[in-house]
């Protein structure tokens, strides 16, 4: 049995264990029968949303109801809102005191924090309630401080709330309403310890919603133990593979391949490309600035305002090549995002979903790329098959016709931006490939510091490959 096909069995498990006596509420065809708050109503008409997407139709009358929910919808379905509307409508007319939130939001990462708390804070403010926004890479005492003055909405990261109430800075005994939104990375990342300590003291008698595109065993302890005979939805097939999304393998000659990925970061328009380290995100991206290309990037080695100011850019134009590690696969919303490309083939099925999910977000198409050398083939071929997708398969090399069709490739304009020397182009567009493993740094003498963190990256990501692989049943 494949990979996709034993998580498809476990969900059908899971959600017949965790559903209970009790059935869903009917879905609606619009907010209008929800009996929201009418700020909320009207904030909604504002922002163009007069249609619930399916999750919200689904989720929404069952969060308002105050049940326990646990829903699955790929990114970009409109997650946000369908628990996000439920909690801020039954915590309207309510106050916090100093350092006790009323509802909490745990996402797994700074981006989809910020993410989260941008698209709530309207809804809040036209409620008169305080969100605030909890996550590491900035001042805990200016979070602190916030929490003191009183939030009614706290979303936060785990490891920066735990450090907060290691430090007497938050206390959990009021909060009644509990969102745990890409539950699956969270215990991915390592912080399901950090996520039950939270759940713990949090109110008993409380609200639990659990939200993720995909949901499978790593979610299971959670949803059984504190989850009550929630209404379970998905809108989705298992896999979350979007219809929308042309997919695309691209086998490479192996010193071609900076090179390519040069031509296709200097297309018109942005373009998302995934690493696996932050060495070679770093790596990749001066490279890419010496040849001409407006490319900047993303990684937890990044201070928040850094990370931050880089997103703003990479949304209005500025930027144009976002380069990045998976922390960038979730909670990274950017309209008219066209092309994802996996520099390094993602070494698991959900990593590659919501990789691609940064592409054809609100029913709108784009192209995913994966660039593998002969050697990676059959792990890569694996991995989207567990995905639930059936790429096109094409040999390609820089300057060909068939990456200019399918990418919009062509040659950067070589005039560095940041003021050194341009890239030399050979003839033959061969430029050496300088990713991990490569000794050109070892041979200029870089040493030291950076060879230590390319070593110690190299043990993790050999580590996660054959974790990945352990748990494909490789």
């Amino acid at each position: 049995m494949s990979e996709s096909a034993r998580a498809g069995a476990w969900q059908q498990d899971c959600v017949s264990e965790a559903s209970g006596a009790t059935s869903a509420m009917p879905a609606v065809a619009s907010f209008a029968p929800l009996g929201l708050p009418t700020e909320v109503l009207q904030v909604l008409d504002e922002h163009g949303v007069t249609v619930p997407f399916p999750v919200q139709a689904a989720a929404l009358p069952n969060a308002l109801a105050g049940r326990d929910v646990l829903g699955r919808g790929r990114t970009g379905s409109g997650k946000t809102l369908a628990f996000g509307l439920g909690m801020l409508a039954r915590t309207a007319g309510r106050r916090a005191q100093p350092k006790e939130p009323l509802a909490l939001v745990l996402v797994p990462t700074r981006e989809l924090a910020q993410q989260v708390g941008e698209a709530l804070t309207p809804y809040a403010e036209a409620l008169r309630l305080r969100l605030a926004t909890v996550v590491g890479g900035v001042s805990i005492g200016r979070q602190a401080a916030v929490l003191r003055d009183g939030a009614e909405i706290v979303v936060a990261t785990p490891g920066r709330l735990h450090d907060l109430i290691e430090r007497k800075g938050c206390r959990l005994g009021r909060v009644r309403i509990t969102v745990l939104d890409e539950a699956d990375q969270m215990c991915d990342m390592g912080f399901l310890p950090q996520v039950t300590e939270i759940l713990d003291q949090v109110r008993p008698d409380g609200q639990r919603m659990l939200f993720s595109a995909t949901l499978d065993r790593d979610v299971d302890q959670l949803v059984q133990c504190y989850l009550r005979e929630p209404a379970v939805h998905s809108v989705d097939p298992s896999s979350s593979a979007v219809s929308s999304i042309e997919h695309h393998v691209f086998v490479v000659h192996g010193p071609d391949r900076y090179a390519l990925t040069t031509e296709i970061a200097a297309r018109d328009g942005r373009v998302l490309l995934f690493l696996d380290t932050k060495h070679g995100v770093d790596q990749l991206t001066r490279h890419l600035r010496a040849s001409g290309v407006a490319a900047a990037a993303l990684h937890s080695g990044k201070s928040q305002p850094q990370r931050t100011r880089t997103l703003a850019q990479f949304k209005n134009g500025q930027i144009t090549a976002l380069v990045a590690t998976n922390v960038a696969a979730r909670g990274l919303h950017v309209d008219d995002l066209d092309l994802v490309v996996n520099v390094d083939p993602a070494t698991d099925p959900k990593d590659y979903l919501h990789r691609a999910g940064r592409t054809a977000r609100a029913g709108r198409s784009g192209t995913v790329v994966t660039l593998v050398v002969s050697g990676q083939r059959r792990e890569t071929s694996q991995v989207v098959a567990d995905a639930g997708v059936a790429p096109k398969v094409t040999k390609v090399r820089s300057g060909e016709a068939e990456l200019s069709r399918i990418t919009g490739a062509k040659a950067p304009s070589g005039k560095p931006l940041d003021g050194g020397s341009a890239v030399p182009r050979p003839k033959n567009h061969n430029v050496p490939f300088g990713g991990l493993g490569s000794t050109k740094d070892a041979k200029s003498g870089s040493g030291g510091r950076s060879s230590s963190r390319k070593s110690s990256e190299a043990r993790k990501l050999a580590e996660a490959r054959k974790a990945a692989r352990v748990r494909r049943g490789g």
